[in-house]
């Protein structure tokens, strides 16, 4: 296992939250990718963990297919099957004709369930993990970004 490669899942699920936090505060909403970027940042987050522990995701969409995997590795995920659950009609499926309808609720629900999720043990802990490999100084939201390391990961600041 590369850890690289769990870097870059884990930073284009910060870029697909981040993403997702920019359309949701623009004048228009497009509450559909939102939505969608949301489902791929859990998606991301989920391959991440199962590539730290050699497994090579499997090339879906699901996120109840990943997560099951890996409430193999650890029983925690089960917390968060019931969020995969909902979140999985919005990876792949509306951002095809015959959307479905995405209501504001809706929105707020993805948004906050990437937020539980990037915040259940396991990933945190992982997340944890890559900063210590990165050897940085945990930085704040406001710091810049850093220059050496292993691709600028950044922990979460309470």
């Amino acid at each position: 296992m590369d850890i690289k490669d769990v870097v870059e899942w884990f930073m284009i699920a910060d870029e697909d939250f981040d993403a997702a936090k920019i359309l949701n505060g623009a004048a228009r909403k497009h509450r559909e990718i939102i939505c969608y970027h949301c489902a791929q940042s859990i998606e991301k987050y989920l391959k991440g963990y199962l590539t730290y522990h050699e497994i090579v995701p499997k090339k879906t969409h699901s996120i109840i297919l990943l997560n099951e995997n890996c409430i193999e590795l650890d029983h925690t995920f089960e917390q968060i099957r019931n969020e995969c659950g909902i979140l999985n009609r919005f990876s792949n499926e509306i951002r095809y004709p015959y959307r479905i309808e995405i209501r504001e609720e809706d929105v707020a629900y993805a948004l906050n369930t990437v937020e539980k999720i990037r915040c259940i043990e396991p990933i945190l802990n992982l997340r944890n993990i890559l900063v210590e490999e990165n050897n940085n100084e945990p930085p704040c939201p406001d710091s810049p970004p850093p220059k050496d390391g292993l691709l600028g990961i950044k922990p979460y600041c309470e």
